[in-house]
């Protein structure tokens, strides 16, 4: 039973090493999808042996997963971001699931430990963050519909007990850098479904959602013990709104 290890990459190159040294004793084939990287990240690719399909970046970017899906040749996929790293338990548990994994079960959620400027996020609806990383060929794909959808799976999905390790946010600029690509997705959204310039889309957008944010991660979810880290993260959520609203208008 092989696994295959899948990416969609742009512009990793400070990154994509550390990924890729987390799973190259578990992986039979690493297949990369690059959206034309203008930097080091094929060459790094590369070096691990990676099979690479270079193609563009679309601003939903699951369509670059999709193809590192297709693009796979293992009997189950590690469908992974540059940004994401497998501890040694979880490769363990990985490929215990892949040796005995029951009959109907299709695919894995596997928990994140979410970090933001280093400091690992226990609260804020952050942990444990289940994602679906490990799928079987064949029976998994991305709806591409949206930046934050799950993958589908055909049929049963179980769950892992050890931990991805996610260090999406590492600096400010990179933080702001991956906002801009969301809050552009969500005003393109917005005209999408043909909101109107109204008092009431002015009034949801820059005070409602913003509100709403802040109070879902700062309080209702104790974004609070995560101290100033958990302040900072609940209030540039809750910008997400105003940001993708005035882009909206433009």
């Amino acid at each position: 039973m092989k696994l295959s290890v899948a990416l969609a990459v742009y512009n990793e190159e400070k990154i994509l090493g550390q990924c890729l040294t987390s799973i190259k004793d578990i992986a039979d084939e690493i297949v990369i999808v690059d959206g034309g990287s203008t930097d080091k990240t094929v060459t790094i690719a590369r070096s691990f042996g990676a099979r690479i399909t270079r193609t563009d970046n679309p601003s939903i970017f699951h369509i670059n997963k999709q193809k590192a899906l297709d693009s796979s040749l293992g009997d189950w996929i590690l469908q992974l971001d540059a940004d994401e790293e497998a501890t040694e338990d979880l490769k363990k548990e990985i490929l215990h699931i892949i040796a005995s994994s029951p009959s109907g079960i299709n695919g894995y959620y596997i928990p994140r430990r979410n970090f933001f400027w280093g400091h690992w996020m226990r609260k804020g609806g952050l942990y444990p963050d289940y994602v679906i990383r490990l799928v079987k060929q064949g029976k998994a794909h991305f709806p591409c519909r949206s930046v934050h959808e799950q993958i589908a799976i055909d049929g049963k999905a179980g769950y892992c007990k050890e931990e991805l390790l996610h260090y999406s946010y590492r600096t400010r600029e990179d933080y702001w850098r991956k906002s801009d690509a969301y809050t552009a997705l969500t005003a393109a959204e917005m005209k999408k479904r043909g909101i109107s310039n109204s008092l009431k889309t002015w009034f949801t957008y820059t005070v409602m959602k913003p509100v709403q944010t802040f109070v879902n991660i700062f309080i209702r979810n104790k974004g609070f013990i995560d101290g100033w880290y958990g302040l900072i993260f609940a209030w540039w959520s809750a910008l997400h709104f105003p940001i993708a609203y005035k882009k909206f208008r433009t």
